[in-house]
């Protein structure tokens, strides 16, 4: 039985948001280099997520950690994934 690896970068975003497309095609890209799943979460679809990053969307986070938000520097975030693969703790 394997444990299930959970996604290194989640992109929480809202329908309509031209920013989180931006983020999305970055993430996208960076993830695929490096061989890593990532998830999208809506705020329409968790009460939690809209409360607390409503004014932020797009949200990028590495590990559970809020790492961007209203954009994705993709230099940024291959750094902080680089760095946390390579002292085993989460990077932001």
């Amino acid at each position: 039985m394997s444990a299930t690896v959970p996604p290194r970068i989640t992109l929480i975003t809202k329908p309509g948001c031209h920013l989180c497309d931006e983020a999305r095609d970055v993430i996208e890209r960076v993830a695929r280099d490096l061989h890593m799943q990532w998830v999208e979460s809506s705020i329409l679809d968790d009460p939690a997520l809209s409360v607390a990053y409503s004014e932020q969307i797009p949200v990028t986070l590495v590990d559970g950690q809020q790492h961007d938000y209203w954009g994705v520097d993709e230099g940024r975030l291959r750094a902080a994934l680089a760095s946390s693969s390579a002292t085993g703790e989460p990077g932001v």
